[in-house]
Order: C-alpha cells, then sequence, then structure tokens
C-alpha cells in the first residue's frame, strides 16, 4: 500500500501537466514558385527567398472543467529589434505577408477561462515557456546573363536572372532591338524572354535590356545591359532584328 501511495504521489506533477492549458503555434506559409505554382510549408525555421505570406494559427489544449473561450495574444518583432513590435493580434488566426527582408520572431500567450467565466489561467504561468516561431526573409539579389542562345538545346535557351535571385518585391523588365523598338517584356521575376518576337527567334545580334526591380531590404535596381543573341538563326525573317514596321 505504501509503494502505491509512493507512485500516485510521484504521478501528481505529471496529471496536474496533463490538466493544464496550453497552446501551440502553427506557422504555413505560401509563397508562389518560378513554375507559378503555389507551395507551402511549415514556417518555423525557415529562411525563403521569395516574399510571401504566412497564416498563424492558435492550437489551444483546453483539458475538462474549462471553457472553450480563450483570449489570445499575439505580437511580431523583428529578432534583432525585441523592443519594436510590429502587430499586435488578438484573434484566433491571422494572416500577414512577409516582404521586407530580416528575421521575425511570432510570439502567442492566451488567457482560459474556467466555468465561471472568468479568468482562471494564463499561459504561459510562471516557470513556462512562451510558445513562439522564428523565420527569415532574404535579403535581396538579382543579376542577369550577358546573352542568350535560344536554339531549343535547353541550355541558356532563355533570358531570365541568374540562379540565386531573391527577395525581390517588384519586377518590370522589357527588350528593345537596337532601334529602340520593344521586343517583349514582364512582369514576373520568374518569367523571362525566349529570344522571338512575333512568334518567331529574332537574328542575331545585339539587344537591350532595361530592368527596375525592387527589393526585400528596400535596395532599388535599375538594370540596363546589352543581351547577345546567338542561335545560328539569321535568314532575316524576323522583324525584331531589323528597324523595320
Amino acid at each position: 500500500m505504501k509503494r502505491i501511495l509512493t507512485i500516485f504521489l510521484a504521478l501528481l506533477p505529471l496529471i496536474a501537466w496533463a490538466q493544464t492549458p496550453s497552446v501551440e503555434i502553427v506557422g504555413t506559409y505560401y509563397v508562389t514558385n518560378e513554375d507559378g505554382e503555389e507551395e507551402t510549408g511549415d514556417v518555423n525555421g525557415q529562411t525563403l527567398n521569395d516574399p510571401f505570406r504566412v497564416v498563424f494559427t492558435a492550437e489551444p489544449t483546453i483539458p475538462d472543467g474549462y471553457k472553450s473561450q480563450v483570449w489570445y495574444e499575439w505580437t511580431m518583432w523583428k529578432t534583432d529589434e525585441p523592443e519594436n513590435i510590429l502587430i499586435r493580434r488578438n484573434d484566433e488566426s491571422f494572416e500577414y505577408e512577409i516582404n521586407v527582408a530580416g528575421s521575425y520572431t511570432v510570439q502567442l500567450k492566451a488567457i482560459f477561462y474556467g466555468e465561471e467565466g472568468v479568468e482562471d489561467y494564463e499561459f504561459p504561468s510562471e516557470g513556462e515557456e512562451p510558445k513562439y516561431v522564428i523565420f527569415t526573409l532574404s535579403s535581396s539579389k538579382l543579376e542577369f546573363p550577358n546573352g542568350i542562345s535560344p536554339n531549343d538545346d535547353d541550355r541558356n535557351d532563355v533570358l531570365k536572372p541568374k540562379d540565386g535571385y531573391k527577395g525581390i518585391v517588384d519586377f518590370h523588365a522589357v527588350v528593345f532591338n537596337r532601334w529602340g523598338k520593344k521586343l517583349y517584356s514582364w512582369d514576373n521575376v520568374h518569367g523571362g524572354w525566349d529570344g522571338k518576337y512575333n512568334g518567331k527567334v529574332v537574328k542575331d545580334g545585339v539587344y537591350f535590356l532595361h530592368v527596375t526591380a525592387k527589393g526585400s531590404d528596400g535596395i532599388n535596381y535599375n538594370i540596363k545591359k546589352a543581351i547577345n543573341v546567338i542561335s545560328g538563326y539569321n535568314n532575316g525573317e524576323n522583324e525584331g532584328g531589323s528597324g523595320e514596321e
């Protein structure tokens, strides 16, 4: 009997812990990849290259004896600037757009109400660790190659940003021929020019690219450069390679 009592007393802290209300944070990011498809996943611990939206949801554990009414307090700040709170929310879930580079911390607190409808338990209580997640939007980077070879060999066929571009919030690109005629434009950093005008590959030669973009770190890009098209298609049938209208 004494042994049973000893075991019961040893289990009391575990029983009390199991009956204590608590919360968990579920943070889900949504980002569009270069194929135009939406990717999603757990944001905690992630470093993402593209601006994204993230949905935070509280998952409370509510033991018997507590009402399902819970008051939530969300706070978010730049991880290295805890004194500057970016947002406060009191809903069970909320959505936020992340388009400024940096590391972010999101913390969740909660107050649980008992059967009498008054504040009964606050999480975290003394000795409990707060619930939080940390994630990062990387600094921006944007570079373009000096030329393309649109000959359908799957090697450098499309004029697009070099691999490793990241953190681009706004984007616009235009390709001109040497006479200033616009051949193509696009507004998605994941897009590109396939070297064609009016459905045909342009003549080999020099063309001009103008890109205006903004990075998540506030950098403004104004890229102007000559682009060499080398494909072996020099039949002269495409207006894109001449000044003719």
